[in-house]
């Protein structure tokens, strides 16, 4: 047995179904960027997620969407060609959308006189510069493991 961790973007939106016993599963595909400038390439994964986790992944797993992927590695031969399987034992968001733009206002803690919920005036992230080294993104779901 193989495990492996792989972090990239969804391919297409996950499809969830359910077999005849009522177990439940999700597949999706995760790309994977590897090499740099005119060696850069992507290696796609066709990811399974079984469990009571899978119905959860439905509405959260859409185009583009980061995730962390850890489970088992397999291959399989199709018409000539080998594709890579990962039989999901964690599967983590890690933020928005590949070009979704970051949500206004998100985070912001200020109440109807202007100031923050603190005493203090303005608010939440005046003082911080514009040129911050991390980019803000909606982390409702960000980290999760299902």
């Amino acid at each position: 047995m193989i495990i492996t961790t792989v972090a990239g973007n969804l391919g297409k939106d996950a499809v969830c179904k359910s077999t005849q016993q009522g177990d439940q599963f999700c597949n999706f595909s995760v790309g994977a960027s590897i090499g740099y400038g005119d060696r850069k390439q992507t290696i796609w994964f066709d990811v399974t997620k079984w469990g009571k986790g899978a119905d959860k992944l439905a509405g959260m797993l859409l185009k583009g969407t980061k995730v962390t992927v850890s489970g088992e590695l397999s291959t399989r031969e199709y018409e000539g060609k080998t594709y890579l399987q990962i039989r999901a034992d964690h599967v983590a968001l890690q933020g928005e959308r590949k070009g979704d733009a970051p949500k206004q206002g998100a985070g912001s803690d200020t109440g109807s006189s202007g100031t923050s919920q603190g005493g203090f005036g303005g608010s939440f992230g005046d003082d911080l510069e514009d040129d911050v080294p991390f980019a803000t993104c909606d982390t409702r779901f960000e980290g999760r493991v299902f």
